[in-house]
């Protein structure tokens, strides 16, 4: 476990013989070393390599830093303290992500110099891959406390150091989080610098258990009501990394009604159920073939997702009480098949639901137009779920979340060491994580025009390359692309390529918006309104036949995610179990015009505005409204400067009235 500074020139003398060919090994080189040299040499590692890659850019550290926010929490104040604890004494304590990219470091300044010339920094990577046999890199590859002295290390210009390092692991399910190391020139070797480390380690991984329990409570103590409730569906918590925590006493009835046994649910009874969850995401990507996805809600507090909760409905509820939510979706939810969480029965949506129904039993690129927020994620996953491959992967990529570097990578993937940052392993892109299912990539017209041959060469043969590849790997999938833009314009701008255009575009649907079916909106409201009922714990509300009537004449430039938006807002504000017109959110009252709740509008701090004037504010005002109270949008409409809008306003008494707009916005 330890090194042993006396064997230091008998263990240079080994290392020499081992690059010469010499496979003849002192007694003095240890074993773990002996393994570590090993696998440097088969993996190409340069012997006179004197410090580690350059750190990646403060733009990708950055977003490293963010992944990475708990661990760098839970070590916050371990990290401080190593300030002090390790002044003069001529090292520095080092902590990485699981790669073994250096997140912080902290310890004794006069270190920092020498420190700087190997490369011993923030965004760093000192993986074995990269900087040969050292503490950071070989604990990660043997999941060990390891101490590396001097001659042990592979590199030359690395042997003036003496390091000691260990895992930090995850409390949750054991796999590695990072390491954190304690590093100095060889003169500053102790034995106790490796009991500093896994002692370290292990205080940071009590604070991670402890976070994780924080998280647990917060998210119990958001669901006892429903846990407790009498309500006959059954309740299942999971936590936010999809394994079930909690059920309520109808869980295992519900599911036994619905004909599913509790082994069905999971081979170890119903505490043992889990979810795939993916880091960053609301919802899993798969779901066992018995569940269904709107039977599931996440639970979201100060906008971190904390776990989610399963609402299993019971049959017997379903009958007497109309809960079962799947009614809602069409008067003839059968027809529709997978397509039966699209809700509405207006002709517009129906004849796109047709032609995406008739669409999914081929393979051809569907190609899905519409406004933001009309549902074309929604479309996309019922054509994969209702075509043959239902059962292979369903793969999202939204193209306009990414810079170029990432969007890149996302969808290719790239090989170990392709360049500066990347992981150990490399990475399988999502072109090839769809293969044998579906890629669906949401605002497709965001792709930059440099990367869309490359994209158009994987359609046309078959095949992708992972960044740092030369060997061709071979996909078959079916596209499903969308877009809110116009592509034919696009074209004409030189942002589109053509050739690319016709490939994903052999077949499309429109989407209506949702003022193109404002007939639906009643069904849309009972829809959600049910549903955020259950989710936030309410009763039932309905809507006022007066509200309806108001929703349907709102232009809905949000679509459907806005209407949520809206119903979410009227049910926790409204006092009684029928929404009515004063429930209505006072922004879209103000989209509406003349009909807003504050109908007489504020007029000027004095009864002596001209004509011209009048004119003025009147202008003004409408151009408040369609904004929604936005001053700097209100200034390019009207084409003058921010700060004379202001003036206007306290010129002619409207300030009170653009807080009161923005108070009900908020």
């Amino acid at each position: 476990m330890f090194s042993v500074p006396e064997n230091d020139g008998h263990i240079m003398t080994s290392w020499e013989r081992f690059l010469s060919g010499d496979e003849t090994a002192s007694d003095a080189l240890r074993r773990l070393i002996d393994d570590s040299w090993r696998r440097c040499q088969g993996a190409s590692v340069d012997p006179g390599r004197d410090q580690a890659p350059p750190p990646i850019g403060e733009h990708f550290l950055h977003s490293l830093r963010d992944e990475c926010g708990e661990l760098l929490t839970a070590s916050a104040p371990v990290m401080a303290s190593a300030r002090d604890f390790l002044s003069e004494t001529g090292t520095v304590m080092v902590l990485t992500d699981q790669c073994g990219t250096i997140l912080n470091l902290e310890g004794d300044m006069t270190t920092r110099g020498a420190a700087e010339n190997v490369h011993l920094l923030s965004g760093a990577n000192w993986s074995e891959l990269a900087c040969g046999t050292n503490a950071i890199g070989t604990a990660l590859e043997v999941g060990q406390p390891v101490q590396i002295h001097s001659a042990e290390h592979y590199c030359a210009g690395i042997k003036r150091w003496s390091c000691s390092a260990t895992v930090i692991r995850d409390p949750y399910d054991g796999t590695i989080l990072g390491v954190v190391d304690v590093s100095g020139l060889s003169a500053s070797y102790s034995r106790h610098s490796l009991a500093l480390v896994v002692a370290t380690a292990g205080r940071i991984e009590n604070r991670l258990a402890k976070i994780e329990m924080g998280i647990r409570y917060r998210l119990l103590e958001g669901c006892v009501d429903r846990l407790s409730g009498s309500s006959a569906d059954g309740i299942i918590v999971f936590d936010r990394r999809g394994r079930a925590i909690k059920a309520n006493g109808r869980a295992s009835v519900v599911l036994a009604d619905l004909g599913i046994g509790e082994a069905q649910a999971a081979p170890d009874g119903l505490a043992s159920l889990s979810l795939s969850w993916k880091k960053g995401h609301e919802v899993p990507d798969e779901l066992p073939e018995w569940m269904r996805r709107e039977w599931l809600e996440p639970v979201i507090q100060d906008g971190e997702h904390i776990g989610a909760v399963l609402t299993v409905p019971s049959r017997k509820g379903a009958t007497a009480g109309g809960r079962f939510p799947a009614p809602v979706y069409s008067c003839d939810a059968a027809e529709k098949g997978a397509f039966e969480r699209v809700v509405g029965e207006s002709p517009a949506l129906l004849q796109a639901v047709g032609r995406a129904q008739q669409l999914a039993r081929s393979r051809v690129p569907v190609l899905l137009l519409g406004e933001t927020g009309v549902g074309k994620d929604v479309f996309a996953r019922c054509i994969h779920e209702s075509g043959a491959t239902r059962d292979a992967p369903f793969v999202a990529l939204n193209c306009g979340g990414f810079s170029r570097e990432q969007l890149t990578s996302e969808l290719f993937g790239y090989t170990e060491g392709s360049f500066t940052g990347a992981r150990r392993g490399g990475m399988m892109g999502k072109i090839e994580a769809a293969d044998g299912g579906t890629l669906f990539l949401d605002e497709i017209g965001e792709m930059p025009i440099d990367l869309q041959p490359h994209f158009l060469r994987v359609l046309e043969e078959g095949e992708v390359y992972r960044l740092g590849e030369n060997k061709p790997r071979k996909v078959n999938f079916r596209l499903i692309a969308a877009t809110n833009r116009d592509l034919r314009k696009e074209i004409q701008a030189g942002r589109f390529r053509m050739d690319l255009f016709y490939r994903v575009a052999v077949t499309s649907i429109n989407i209506p918006s949702l003022r193109e079916r404002a007939a639906d909106i009643p069904l849309l409201g009972a829809y959600y309104l049910e549903r955020l009922s259950r989710q936030h714990g309410l009763e039932p509300r309905v809507l006022a036949p007066g509200v309806v009537e108001l929703l349907r004449q709102y232009a809905w430039p949000g679509n459907i995610r806005e209407f949520r938006n809206v119903m979410e807002s009227m049910l926790l504000t409204a006092q009684g179990q029928v929404l009515t017109e004063a429930d209505v959110p006072a922004d879209l009252w103000g989209a509406l015009g003349d009909r807003a709740p504050e109908e007489v509008l504020p007029v000027g701090e004095g009864s002596d505005l001209t004509c011209l004037e009048n004119a003025e504010r009147d202008a003004i005002l409408r151009a408040i409204k369609g904004c929604r109270g936005n001053m700097t949008a209100v200034a390019r409409e009207l084409g003058i400067a921010k700060s004379t809008v202001y003036v206007k306003l306290k010129r002619f008494g409207l300030e009170s009235y653009v807080d009161d707009l923005r108070n009900y916005r908020v």
